[in-house]
């Protein structure tokens, strides 16, 4: 799985620095950064060293550092207090995110922005959220968000439209993560691509007329229909077989369990 992942993420990273390599006015250790220190891939204000980020203020250290804290604990501490090994999976799991891409990812970032590198982290306060199309679009794994944009939903907007773009952008993330999830795992195959269909239909009711009379697209409503399509079903994109099979196992071998 490691080994896919990492595949998949060199291969894009390589694509989105050979696109924008000639465009942004750059410094040779700004493309080595991006391409090895940073998860991000907004490769064009990343290289741009005309661009300059504000220093980022000491509470913002000190949530990410939080994080990283809350992740390593649940990690290597809480996981191992309890008994069925599915659910000390997905409390590995949830420790692994935190430590991953809610803190270390923000720390990283944190310190490109104090060398005046624009760098955004890649997780915006997710649970803020107002509706399911901001989650998707402005808040969550925002370097894949950036990469989907570029890639799928700007280049074929215009002939099949915004929401069949959309569609389409939630259909290749499912195929995507079957293949990093299910293939290793040798089961659960279809349940992630199920899963971002099922975020896919989320967001088309939300913004048809039936979501705005039902106020799917504001206030309390909205922000518990992105709860519901998210979270409900997050057992459909995180199986148990990837979780008893690669999870679990890996938490053995870095001894947390």
């Amino acid at each position: 799985m490691w080994l896919l992942a990492l595949a998949i993420f060199a291969g894009l990273k390589w694509a989105t620095w050979w696109k924008a390599r000639i465009a942004a006015p750059q410094q040779t250790w700004r493309s080595i950064a991006y391409l090895v220190a940073w998860p991000g891939m907004d490769a064009e204000t990343f290289l741009d060293s005309s661009y300059r980020a504000e220093k980022p203020a000491s509470s913002e250290w000190l949530w990410a550092s939080a994080k990283t804290i809350v992740g390593v604990l649940l990690l290597w501490l809480i996981a191992r207090k309890v008994t069925p090994p599915l659910a000390q999976g997905w409390i590995g799991l949830v420790g692994l995110v935190l430590l991953l891409h809610f803190g270390s990812f923000h720390l990283l970032a944190l310190f490109w922005q104090s060398h005046s590198v624009v760098a955004k982290p890649i997780m915006a306060k997710p649970i803020l959220s107002k509706t399911l199309s901001e989650f998707w679009g402005k808040r969550w794994n925002l370097g894949f968000r950036q990469l989907a944009h570029d890639l799928i939903f700007r280049p074929l907007h215009k002939q099949i439209g915004i929401a069949g773009a959309s569609l389409l952008v939630f259909v290749v993330s499912g195929f995507i993560h079957d293949l990093v999830i299910s293939l290793p795992t040798h089961g659960g195959y279809g349940l992630p691509t199920g899963y971002f269909l099922l975020q896919g239909f989320g967001v088309s009711l939300e913004r048809s007329g039936t979501g705005r009379r039902l106020g799917l697209q504001q206030g309390f409503l909205g922000w518990l229909c992105m709860f519901v399509f998210t979270v409900g079903p997050a057992f459909w994109l995180f199986h148990p077989a990837f979780v008893s099979r690669v999870i679990v196992p890996f938490m053995k071998a870095i001894g947390a369990l």
